[in-house]
């Protein structure tokens, strides 16, 4: 893997990380998720 695919990568997985932290407990229920969820969902970005 390439290192600016790599930067890249990591930047969607920051950016997933803060917007899905960002929410709230109500609004990750809503969509089905727990802040348990959120470190897996945006791992999900950086493979």
């Amino acid at each position: 893997m390439n290192p600016i695919r790599i930067a890249k990568n990591w930047i969607s997985y920051r950016r997933t990380m803060n917007e899905l932290g960002n929410l709230s407990n109500q609004a990750l229920s809503d969509i089905g998720l727990t802040r348990y969820d959120i470190r897996h969902i945006a791992a999900r970005s950086f493979r």
